[in-house]
């Protein structure tokens, strides 16, 4: 792992972004956060990289805001670690590649948001979450946009009102991870998700993630004009073709970049 506040890798089609600030507790500073956002654009652009992993390295996934800095009278974390923060879960759900968090360790306040902006989640077993912002006189006020898209109404109330450190089970049955593994299993959990994303064709997978973002925004009438229109495309484009192609023979598709 390089000493950089956020490290990032390519294996051929996976790319990671690891928050690498172990000794702050992988903390949500805003350098940290840009960062984050030029990786998401250089995975974005990269037509050989099909899936992104978002982890942490050490005990704990992400703490939040940087609360040290934002006790700076002057260029504390409310003079642009707001904006930063918003702007790095906009490229996280607005991304066009599948991203998967891989929640190794602890998660409070704002790391929460990274997991829910993620489309698919995995959590040790030994993680604990806790939505703290309430109990140091805040509001989870921006992850609330991506953590209540997931979570179900009443776990949301009781969560995000206590506070309370909850085991990730708990925080499985409220929605806001997909699975839950022992921590020796975590990785070979994280890679059934990488392996299942990469047989989808890349732009199958593109616009499914945009259906799952606008769908539910849309009125009927425009949903099904929308999505008529962009499934009369697919079924021409070259993809397609390979894809049922490959059904009708009885072999594994070969996907374009």
């Amino acid at each position: 792992m390089s000493d950089t506040a956020v490290a990032y890798v390519i294996a051929g089609p996976l790319a990671t972004i690891t928050l690498n600030q172990p000794d702050a507790k992988n903390r949500l500073d805003i350098a940290a956060m840009q960062l984050m956002v030029e990786h998401l654009r250089t995975a974005a652009e990269d037509d050989a990289v099909r899936v992104v992993v978002i982890t942490g390295s050490g005990s704990t996934f992400c703490s939040g805001a940087d609360l040290a800095a934002f006790a700076v009278a002057e260029g504390g974390y409310a003079q642009g670690g707001t904006s930063a923060l918003a702007d790095l879960l906009t490229a996280m759900v607005d991304h066009p590649k599948p991203l998967i968090a891989r929640v190794q360790g602890h998660v409070a306040g704002g790391g929460n948001g990274l997991v829910a902006a993620c489309d698919i989640a995995v959590a040790s077993t030994d993680a604990r979450f806790a939505f703290s912002e309430v109990r140091v006189g805040v509001a989870p006020a921006i992850i609330s946009v991506v953590c209540l898209q997931v979570m179900h109404r009443r776990d949301a109330q009781e969560l995000l009102l206590t506070g309370e450190r909850v085991h990730a089970d708990r925080v499985l049955s409220a929605g806001l991870v997909t699975a839950v593994a022992e921590p020796d299993g975590l990785d070979a959990a994280v890679q059934g998700y990488v392996d299942a994303l990469l047989l989808g064709g890349p732009e199958a997978l593109r616009n499914t993630k945009a259906l799952l973002r606008r769908v539910p925004t849309m009125e009927r009438a425009e949903a099904f004009a929308w999505t008529s229109e962009m499934s009369a495309g697919l079924f021409t484009s070259a993809e397609a073709r390979e894809g049922m192609s490959a059904f009708l023979e009885k072999r594994k598709p070969e996907w374009a970049p």
